[in-house]
Parts: structure tokens; sequence; C-alpha cells
């Protein structure tokens, strides 16, 4: 649980960041940026609880999520500055918000009892549809839509993380390595422009 608990918190905060750095690129004002930052760090997780009937949605009943995410905010707005000198800065912190919850959704699925493809399709949801509220509201064609691989690193990463609880893996090693799966492949393919067959 403390694991889990550990995995939602630093997901929520890399998706803040995210979703922080993508409004500082479209100049938007403070409060502009508070909107996106709230948007993209509990898109996904909110559309995931309505679909398991987990309602009102966590963020609504945890003071802690609302903390992370207004904490999140106020660090990308003081350290704004030092993170211009870092590259791909928006895609690092936006592929580890990823990885952290996929896993997250997958582990929500579970505690329903959903099968697990279903719970692999949870994970998938919690972790992009988060992204894909922030690239809406700023004009972007969102991720998940493109040719790049995204969608399917955290498929594969979800399913990897069920795979390793069936074999079994203790959950807390299953989790690490799926992360890491989720966000390696996903700077893997930026790093080496991988991307899936365009129509």
């Amino acid at each position: 649980m403390l694991i889990s608990n550990l995995m939602d918190i630093l997901g929520t905060a890399a998706f803040a960041i995210s979703g922080a750095l993508a409004a500082f690129q479209k100049r938007l004002d403070i409060f502009g940026v508070l909107i996106i930052t709230f948007a993209t760090a509990i898109g996904g997780g909110t559309i995931r609880d309505v679909i398991i009937g987990n309602t009102p949605v966590s963020w609504m009943k945890d003071q802690q999520t609302i903390s992370v995410i207004f904490g999140s905010y106020l660090l990308s707005l003081f350290f704004r500055k030092q993170l211009q000198y870092f590259p791909r800065k928006l895609a690092i912190f936006d592929a580890i918000g990823l990885g952290f919850a996929t896993i997250v959704g997958v582990q929500k699925g579970l505690q329903v009892q959903l099968s697990p493809s279903i719970c692999v399709a949870l994970g998938m949801i919690t972790g992009c549809f988060g992204g894909v509220l922030r690239d809406v509201i700023l004009n972007e064609i969102p991720l998940v839509f493109r040719a790049d691989i995204y969608a399917s690193a955290s498929l594969l990463g979800g399913a990897l993380y069920v795979i390793c609880l069936h074999i079994p893996l203790p959950p807390d090693t299953a989790s690490t390595l799926a992360v890491a799966t989720v966000v390696g492949i996903r700077l893997a393919a930026m790093q080496f422009k991988w991307n899936l067959p365009e129509v």
C-alpha cells in the first residue's frame, strides 16, 4: 500500500509539472498555468474512477492529491528559469508520469477484481488521458493520437505488471519493472525516433 501511494504521488507530481511546462511554452498567465497543471494531473485518474464507479473521484476525497498538484505548480513556477536549461524536460516528466500513472491504474482495476485485460486498459486510460486533456486545452494534437509510441508503451508496461504478478513476483518488484519499462520505452522512442506506422 505504501509503494502504491508513493507511485500515485510521484505520477501526480510528474504530470503536474509536465502540464505546467506545457503551459509555460504557450505563455499562459499564472492562473492558466494552474488550470493546465491541475487538468494534466487529474485527467486520467478522473476518467478511470468514473468508469469503475469510484465516485466521488479520488482527488475529491483526498487532500493529498490537491496538495501534491499545488506544490508541483509552485515548484514549477519557482524553478521555471532553471528548468529551461534541461532539453526535452516536458517529455521527460510526461514519460515519468505515464509510467507511474499506468501502474496505479492497473492496480485500481485489480482492487475491484476486473479482468487482467480490462485492468491493462484502465492503466492506459489513467496514464494517457491527462495528457490528452492538456493537449486539447492547449490546441495541440494529443500525443496518444499521433504516430508516437505513447499509449503502446503504457499498454506494454501494464501487461508486464500483470504478468509479473502471475509469475508471481513480489508486487513492489513487479511495479518497479513495469514503471521502468514504460518510461524506458517512451524515452527510447523519443531518442531513436521510433514511431508506429501512419495510416
